[in-house]
């Protein structure tokens, strides 16, 4: 029977542990949002003898956090030939390396912290939905070799099956510098190693308003107050009214995730035969990967964030799209369904700055795994040494809606999704 709920949770317990009696009366620094980029930035803070209260809605890592597919990606939403174009090949190649240093920070913690989440080397695997999108690969591969230095791998349509079990894509790109982990453990290994660390974790203290006051900031949550020095807004594609300001800059889209019952051995190697993490090259992509002996296969399958509506109607979409690719699973049984809201900038790309005395770091659009763990600790890190304003993600402005015509309430998702679709049938 189909299960609504998110599988990874069904792999450990979410903390709600080292939860802190009562609010303290003051902190240096309140970090809104314990999901990745929160518990990264909480747990840095700590180690440099800050005091610092992590306030999160519910429960550590609940969000899009823990809900994700678990790939831990190089790169950036944007194709890093986009991003030269539009801010610089200097530009390009600082934040081109702090992709790879977020993967290098993930495993480094996943190892110190000794966090079991099944953290593993075995590279993304990029599919081409057309001939011509292989062509662009093509290119990709010379372009990252001579201007990043960066070693990719071609996959020609003869030799796809090496990689993958379907016949539904014309080739594809290897980059075996990602990963891949169990990101609800992952989660819950970082809220343990911030809490270790020092920070107090404040799970169910969801923040009603903020207030600027002398000194800093007076936090107002359903648990009480806190005054607090410096804020840190990690609250992704759950950014709320409090922040005006920041949540007229993100758009909150849903991504949705089935996972199968778990299958035969030889039928798992067939469809993932290197346990890569895998993608399509659409606008209106699907990811998958295998885990546990199960295909945990995701996508867009309905842009507006998660509830038990859009999760229902998601996971017949998605179950349809997988049989596509994978026919040889159309008798499988679909054993969970869930959904997760992600962060998506007007420019999709993740920004780190300062907005009205708030500290910020937003904007991942689906590689939040490894860029909210680097840029949670490194914005963190710079707010502290006061040096943000050198930070690579703070270099470009932060755009809002064309017009001013948006508050909030992503009205024009179903636009949108029309839009890529036809970009998917055009291009």
């Amino acid at each position: 029977m189909l299960q609504e709920q998110n599988f990874w949770h069904q792999t450990v317990g979410m903390p709600s542990e080292s939860v802190s009696p009562q609010l303290p009366a003051r902190v240096d620094v309140a970090v809104i949002g314990g999901g990745l980029t929160g518990l990264s930035a909480a747990r840095a803070l700590a180690r440099r003898g800050a005091k610092v209260a992590v306030l999160e809605a519910e429960t550590m890592g609940w969000g899009a956090s823990s809900r994700n597919g678990g790939m831990v990606l190089t790169g950036l939403k944007l194709g890093m030939q986009t991003v030269a174009k539009r801010y610089g090949l200097d530009l390009a190649r600082r934040l081109w390396q702090c992709s790879l240093e977020a993967i290098q920070l993930v495993e480094q913690i996943v190892r110190d912290e000794d966090i079991d989440c099944g953290f593993a080397r075995t590279g993304h695997l990029l599919v081409a939905s057309k001939p011509s999108h292989y062509a662009a690969l093509e290119t990709e591969v010379e372009y990252m070799d001579r201007e990043f230095g960066h070693r990719l791998r071609l996959v020609s349509p003869s030799q796809q099956r090496s990689e993958i079990g379907s016949d539904a894509f014309f080739g594809g790109l290897v980059d075996e510098f990602s990963a891949g982990l169990n990101p609800a453990r992952y989660a819950a290994g970082l809220a343990h190693a911030a809490g270790k660390a020092g920070a107090l974790m404040c799970p169910g203290t969801r923040v009603t308003r903020l207030e600027r006051r002398a000194g800093g900031f007076r936090v107002e949550t359903a648990a009480g107050r806190v005054d607090a020095q410096r804020v840190l807004v990690a609250t992704a594609g759950y950014t709320g009214a409090f922040t005006p300001a920041l949540r007229c800059k993100i758009i909150p889209i849903g991504s949705f995730i089935i996972a199968t019952e778990r299958l035969r051995e030889d039928v798992i190697r067939a469809l993932d035969p290197k346990t890569r993490m895998i993608f399509d090259s659409k606008h209106y992509l699907h990811y998958f990967r295998t885990w546990d002996q199960r295909l945990i296969f995701g996508g867009r399958a309905a842009f507006f964030p998660e509830n038990s509506s859009t999760v229902r109607r998601s996971a017949e979409i998605l179950r349809q799209d997988m049989v596509k690719i994978f026919p040889r699973l159309r008798e499988a049984r679909i054993e969970y369904a869930w959904g997760g809201t992600l962060d998506f900038a007007f420019d999709t790309m993740a920004h780190v700055g300062e907005l009205d005395g708030l500290v910020y770091s937003l904007g991942y659009a689906g590689h939040g795994v490894a860029l909210g763990t680097y840029l949670g600790k490194t914005a963190a890190e710079a707010m502290f040494d006061g040096t943000l304003k050198d930070h690579p993600f703070n270099a470009r402005s932060f755009p809002g809606a064309p017009l001013g015509l948006y508050s909030g309430w992503p009205w024009f998702l179903p636009f949108a999704g029309l839009w890529y679709r036809i970009l998917d049938v055009i291009e």
